[in-house]
């Protein structure tokens, strides 16, 4: 159902667009192309069910080269890229030559994403096509082949980049199967799936050093002894979970943001499709952009800021993950408290410590917070086509706060994994606005 919703949306772009007819009639908005242009690739992760690490590294790069061709339309926006690792500089426009630098955004962002993994490309060009063709029909000639050609030669150098990011090296390496060493990581019920993404940590980042610039100390040491700080750690997930208020779930499901759930009737299984962690914030950003009446340009930059410090979240988070490969929760209640408990959100399947969620909302609150203000109240109904569900916020910090503590009641995270997480986000997403000398 979620791949027929964004089809029918997208048919529905291209008639709304298509039917305007003569030249002089059509109004292209420049902001809302490239909202469409996120909305459809968001559409296309969810389809083709990436991994939320993988999906924010293709949010990273489209994102990144769609604000380097469209920064253009406005003197004096800097290259987001030459301040980042390893990019080479960027192609810039000729002298004294018109372009529309929307449509060179969208080529950018479009060449990019046909080559950073993802399957639907069919859609992606039938989507592609209808937006060219309405540029195509209001701009000469001249105007409208220089700019795709523009745009294209962006996203091929932003490509280079990514070729080297050992992206395509590490999936070929070694599974993670887990351990049954005491306090360690193994696989979780109901499916028993290996380690997702076990060398992740090796993925290049944009703007951290190295990828354990911010790992923080280790957890806790395992401990059965029922004094010790481990052991009532375990047990207040435990305390927490069979004590859920609706208030509590409510919270848990609204952040769930698993791509892939599940689901089992007797012989029967089945998989629940959603957005994913960070499209969820890449949805928070469109509505930021939009509340705030943001232009073309700002709008570029808030979603490609805001994808650079998903990706840098996700890698600085996965090097905790697989250095301190840490017990799930399910596993030691289980064994320790009650052998049919379950968690009230499906636990995924890679290490505990630290948070993803806690990470990278973190992250992403602190660049949205540095463009958009500290007290930025908004409506969150980016989750709504899939859950049904919106919640409101005065500001980022709230929401990623939310969505920390959300893990706590869902069963699948202790406490002290989404406190340091939030920290350790933080801290990434400062250390990439200082990189670009925004804070």
């Amino acid at each position: 159902m979620k791949y027929i919703f964004a089809t029918s949306r997208f048919l529905i772009f291209s008639a709304l667009l298509i039917s305007c007819g003569q030249k002089k009639t059509v109004v292209i908005n420049d902001a809302d192309v490239l909202h469409q242009n996120e909305d459809q690739l968001t559409q296309i992760i969810i389809y083709d069910i990436f991994s939320p690490p993988v999906a924010a590294r293709i949010y990273a790069y489209t994102s990144l080269a769609s604000y380097e061709a469209i920064r253009f339309a406005k003197p004096g926006n800097p290259s987001v890229a030459e301040k980042l690792n390893g990019f080479s500089p960027m192609p810039q426009p000729e002298k004294d030559k018109q372009y529309n630098y929307t449509l060179a955004a969208t080529k950018a962002f479009c060449t990019v994403a046909y080559n950073v993994r993802i399957f639907s490309d069919t859609v992606l060009h039938r989507y592609e096509d209808s937006v060219e063709n309405v540029f195509k029909d209001q701009l000469p000639q001249d105007v409208y082949e220089r700019s795709i050609a523009f745009g294209d030669t962006i996203g091929k150098t932003v490509l280079m980049r990514a070729k080297k990011d050992m992206y395509k090296e590490t999936r070929g390496m070694e599974k993670y199967l887990g351990t049954d060493i005491d306090g360690k990581w193994q696989p979780t019920p109901p499916d028993y799936f290996d380690g997702a993404e076990p060398n992740w940590r090796l993925i290049k980042p944009f703007a951290l050093d190295s990828a354990s610039q911010f790992r923080p100390a280790p957890p806790f040491a395992f401990s059965k002894d029922s004094t010790s700080t481990f052991y009532k750690m375990v047990k207040e997930t435990y305390n927490v979970s069979i004590n859920l208020t609706d208030s509590q779930k409510t919270i848990a499901s609204y952040w769930d943001d698993n791509p892939f759930v599940m689901q089992h009737s007797g012989h029967l299984m089945f998989a629940n499709k959603k957005i994913t962690p960070g499209g969820h914030w890449m949805g928070i950003t469109a509505i930021a952009c939009k509340q705030s009446n943001a232009d073309a340009v700002k709008t570029a930059q808030a979603y490609c800021l805001t994808a650079a410090a998903l990706l840098d979240g996700f890698i600085s988070c996965w090097d905790a993950k697989y250095t301190y490969e840490y017990v799930r929760p399910i596993t030691l209640i289980n064994a320790w408290f009650d052998k049919d408990w379950n968690s009230f959100l499906q636990t995924p399947p890679f290490p505990e410590y630290t948070s993803g969620h806690s990470t990278i909302t973190a992250s992403s609150a602190q660049v949205l917070t540095a463009l958009f203000g500290e007290h930025f109240a908004f409506h969150d109904n980016s989750d709504s086509a899939y859950i049904g569900m919106a919640r409101d916020f005065t500001s980022f910090k709230q929401a990623a706060a939310e969505a920390s503590v959300s893990r706590l009641y869902g069963g699948i995270h202790f406490r002290p994994s989404l406190d340091t997480g939030l920290v350790r986000g933080a801290m990434v997403g400062d250390n990439l606005l200082k990189k670009l000398n925004m804070h």
